[in-house]
């Protein structure tokens, strides 16, 4: 299942695409896709429905964030090998992991305004994992199963609040709209290898981050197992796993967003995103 929501910010409606791409519209068999969908078991009682037989929704509404009100977002760091030396920093022997603000949830189209007081604004491409079921230190061998869906997340960042301005990296982590998600949540089963995905991400037409997710460190069982060992994961959770080579802070000199770029992103069966970044 591909599964969307549609409409103005704040009155998002549930839909899923149809086997032609088509929107088609869940409200009258569930109220949103959120972690209390995902706790009554989403999957299983969407499992049955004949998307062809769901209100078709004409035109081409507005996309949000395709989750609704994360309880947490959790990423994960210096993933990729090649981002990890671009950066400067040592590869991690164990995930390196931080929080972002649910209020960083951004939709797929939604223009992101830069801040005032973000001097070094970047991009980061990342693929995001959705948690399906509440676990705690949960083996490798068994977290796939606690694992609802994937998504296409764009990590935003400032380096200067993250780096140049002491404590965590989570302040600059955590301006509003700075985890654009999207356009849809899909479901596990659709995804034949979610370790052989094409990432990528462009910024006004130049394709600055080019990689697979097969390059990442900590595969998705792995981050899952981790992250549970440190703290209970919950149904509508987002974790999103790491960024490859390409950012802004790994250019030489280093070349960061002043407002006014077009960023596009996408990976391999998650679908794209295309907006601005506006001053």
């Amino acid at each position: 299942m591909k599964l969307v929501r549609y409409g103005a910010e704040g009155c998002e409606r549930p839909g899923m695409l149809d086997g032609q791409g088509g929107l088609r519209d869940l409200s009258g068999l569930l109220r949103d896709i959120d972690p209390q969908a995902m706790v009554r078991g989403l999957q299983d009682s969407l499992g049955a429905v004949d998307a062809e037989r769901l209100p078709r929704i004409d035109g081409t509404p507005r996309l949000g964030p395709p989750l609704a009100r994360p309880g947490k977002i959790i990423a994960i760091g210096l993933n990729y090998v090649d981002h990890a030396k671009e950066s400067g920093m040592a590869i991690p022997a164990e995930p390196v992991v931080f929080m972002k603000a649910p209020s960083t949830l951004s939709g797929p189209y939604d223009d992101v305004p830069k801040p005032a007081k973000a001097e070094k604004m970047d991009w980061e491409v990342e693929l995001g994992i959705v948690i399906g079921k509440s676990c705690r230190d949960v083996s490798e061998r068994d977290a796939a199963g606690n694992i609802f869906g994937y998504v296409l997340a764009n990590d935003l960042s400032d380096r200067a609040f993250q780096l140049d301005r002491g404590g965590q990296w989570d302040k600059g982590k955590s301006f509003d709209r700075f985890c654009p998600v999207g356009p849809y949540l899909v479901t596990r089963d659709e995804i034949a290898d979610v370790h052989a995905l094409d990432i990528w991400l462009s910024v006004n037409g130049e394709r600055v981050q080019q990689s697979n997710t097969r390059q990442m460190i900590f595969n998705c069982p792995a981050i899952v197992s981790y992250l549970s060992q440190c703290m209970t994961l919950e149904p509508g959770d987002l974790v999103i796993t790491g960024t490859p080579a390409g950012v802004g802070l790994g250019m030489k000199p280093p070349r960061y967003l002043r407002g006014g770029e077009l960023i596009e992103l996408g990976i391999a069966g998650l679908g794209t995103q295309k907006y601005r970044i506006t001053r």
